[in-house]
This record gives structure tokens, C-alpha cells and sequence, in this order.
């Protein structure tokens, strides 16, 4: 029997994200066919009381088995089959914060797919196993039948008024990997995270190897765990180029996504820091210092970082307006500009416009 040809966006059911844009994955037509960010919170939370609202020591283990299976999947965007496939004692590393997924074949950590997870869910699972009798329960596997898991991901969904569709594994990996570019992970990153087995690296200019992306990931997981910055808009990337003055020395970052981010710094910092070529940080801008131009060819401007986008969101306010521009498939930049300006601009979802800032707008940052 031929096999139904998926549509592209089938690709978080296992297919390849090649080809596949930030506007396709993001903004889906007709109803909303994924879980937002508040929905996955709700969801976790009613896992979370299901599972304590026991007094049975054995059914409060097996209630945490099937919350255990549901972090997996909601935080590394894991498929079912590859979280009811590993030895939870053995391939949940708390160490490197990671987890392990194999196939059946493979038994070395280097044959593995290793997916990084937040210091604080690492010692979340780490508590889980520290309780000797649901240490016992999952023994060398987590021996769960995947109906089962559904029915129970089923059951969670409609207790939070969501159809029961939409509390299907599939469906949380989908919205795991629409909030992480939401979040502006990078593109190659989410599909690491995801499993493809081809990343696009879009710079000609450097190389990044599956470490330095993993590193990437590990990056954002500590990001949205604690969020200790107000910045909206962070870049990752290599340090290209260093260019040193007799008091400031200008610093080129390339992103995973082949953006280009200039900053200058003071030589005092770069020795602070110990930057150096090659070296993976972190660059964040604050969104009022981001200036958007409503022209399709570039500005001229004094601003040495300018990138090209469409227009994802408009939050008019009082005094304030806030505006999300896609640069790329995985990056968006939030500008914030006076309500007045923004009428001036008539800025509306998908205008093409040039987003802007200058150079001592950005600050370095080294994990």
C-alpha cells in the first residue's frame, strides 16, 4: 500500500525540517494546532497534582513514572518510542545535565542522541530517583505499554479543557519546538534538539560542530529555567573577528544562522573575559535601543548592525509599542519604539522592514 504523502509541516512527527521556514512552523493556518507556552505550564502543573494527590505509596510511583515520561518529551522534545526506549537510571545523566537517546542498536554514549536539560530539571530527576521504591518501579526501563501513556497524556488534557488530541506526545513535541524558536533558538539547534540528522548551518564563513550546537541548547534550556535577564533579543554565536584600538577593541560575532553582530568593548574587557577567535557567547541587545525602518532597501545609518525582516507582531500601547520582527528562521528582534512613532511607521504584521542598532548597544556575555 502507498504511503500517504505528509504535508511539510508533518516535519515534527519525524520528517525532515529541511526547506521548512520560521513562518511555516510558526504561524499555522486555520485553528491553532499547538500547545502556547501558558498551555504546556498548565498542563505540567496538572501532571504534577495528579501525581501527588495519592496516599498510596505504589500508585504515587506509578503516577511519577508517567510524569516522568511527560517532562521528558515536554523539555527535549523527545518522540515517545525514544523516551519508553531508555534505561532511565543509565541514560538520564545529572552530571552534564543531558539525556541519552538511543536506538535499540546502539549502547555507547558517542552512538547516542544526547539532548541537554536545565541544571534544575536535572535535580528534579535526581530527587525522583533518590525515593528507593519509584527507584525500584522503574528498574532498567520504565516497562510502561505507550497506549497506556497516551490514554493518561489524554486524560490530562481535557482535566485542563484542552481536547484530548492535544495532549498527544506528538503534539507536545510540536509545541516544544515552536516555543524554543519562539524563545529564538536557533534553527539548527531546535532540529539537533529534534533529532534530524542534518542541521543547517547557513554561515559560509565558520564551521560549528554538534558539540558548540549543543552547547547552544544547553544555553537557552539555562535561559528559560531561570531568566535572569531582562534583555530581549540574545544572539549566540563565534567570536569572528577582533579588531583592537588603543582603549576599545570592535568584536564580530557570527551566529549559528550566519548573522554577523559587531560590538565594541573596552580592551580591559576583553581581557576580563579572556575572549578570544573562536570562542562561543553571547550577545543581547535591549529592545529600546533596536530602531525599525519601514523601507525595503537598506538604510543608510551609522548603526553597524542591520538586518532585514518581516513584521510577526504589533503590541500597541499608551506610550509604548512593541514590535517583533523575524530576521531568520529561528531569530526574531523585539524593538520597543514610542506608540507615536509606530504610527508614523503604520507598522502592520508582515511589512517588510530593516531592524537596526549600533555597536555600543551590545553587550557580551561569557558562561
Amino acid at each position: 500500500m502507498a504511503k500517504e504523502k505528509r504535508p511539510a509541516k508533518a516535519g515534527f512527527q519525524g520528517q525532515p525540517l529541511r526547506g521548512m521556514t520560521r513562518g511555516s512552523i510558526v504561524s499555522l493556518p486555520g485553528d491553532r494546532q499547538y500547545l502556547d507556552s501558558g498551555q504546556l505550564a498548565r498542563l505540567e502543573q496538572s501532571f504534577r497534582q495528579w501525581a501527588e494527590r495519592t496516599s498510596r505509596q505504589d500508585v504515587r510511583s506509578a503516577r511519577n513514572r508517567i510524569l516522568l515520561i511527560f517532562l521528558l518529551i515536554r523539555y527535549t522534545g523527545a518522540k515517545l518510542n525514544e523516551v519508553l526506549s531508555i534505561n532511565p537510571l543509565r541514560d538520564i545523566d545529572y552530571g552534564r545535565q543531558s539525556v541519552i537517546f538511543r536506538r535499540a542498536d546502539n549502547r555507547a554514549r558517542q552512538n547516542g542522541r544526547e539532548v541537554s536539560i536545565s541544571k534544575t530539571l536535572a535535580s528534579e530527576f535526581h530527587s525522583m530517583f533518590a525515593d528507593s521504591d519509584f527507584r525500584k518501579s522503574i528498574e532498567s526501563s520504565f516497562n510502561v505499554d505507550p497506549g497506556f501513556v497516551r490514554r493518561k497524556f489524554y486524560e490530562r488534557a481535557q482535566v485542563c479543557g484542552f481536547s484530548k488530541e492535544m495532549g498527544g506526545p506528538e503534539m507536545i513535541r510540536k509545541s516544544r519546538a515552536l516555543e524554543l524558536m519562539r524563545n529564538n533558538m536557533p534553527f539548527p539547534a531546535v532540529q539537533m534538539l529534534l533529532g534530524h540528522s542534518t542541521p543547517n548551518l547557513t554561515s559560509s564563513y565558520i564551521s560549528f560542530s554538534e558539540d558548540e550546537i549543543r552547547e547552544v541548547t544547553k544555553y537557552f534550556m539555562e535561559k528559560e529555567s531561570s531568566r535572569k535577564t531582562s534583555a530581549r533579543n540574545i544572539f549566540f554565536g563565534k567570536i569572528r573577528t577582533f579588531q583592537r584600538g588603543d582603549i576599545q577593541t570592535l568584536v564580530e560575532l557570527l551566529t549559528i544562522e550566519g548573522h554577523r553582530v559587531k560590538t565594541v568593548i573596552t580592551n580591559d574587557s576583553v581581557g576580563r573575559l579572556g575572549l578570544k577567535e573562536g570562542q562561543m557567547v553571547t550577545a543581547e541587545v535591549k529592545a529600546p535601543y533596536v530602531i525599525v525602518q519601514k523601507t525595503d532597501e537598506e538604510p543608510k545609518s551609522s548603526a553597524e548592525n542591520r538586518f532585514k525582516g518581516v513584521v510577526e507582531q504589533v503590541n500597541i500601547g499608551k506610550i509604548n509599542t512593541e514590535c517583533v520582527v523575524g530576521i531568520s528562521d529561528g531569530t526574531r528582534l523585539c524593538s520597543v519604539i514610542t506608540t507615536e512613532s509606530g504610527r508614523q511607521l503604520n507598522l502592520r504584521k508582515g511589512d517588510q522592514v530593516w531592524t537596526l542598532f549600533n555597536c555600543f548597544a551590545v553587550v557580551l556575555n561569557v558562561d
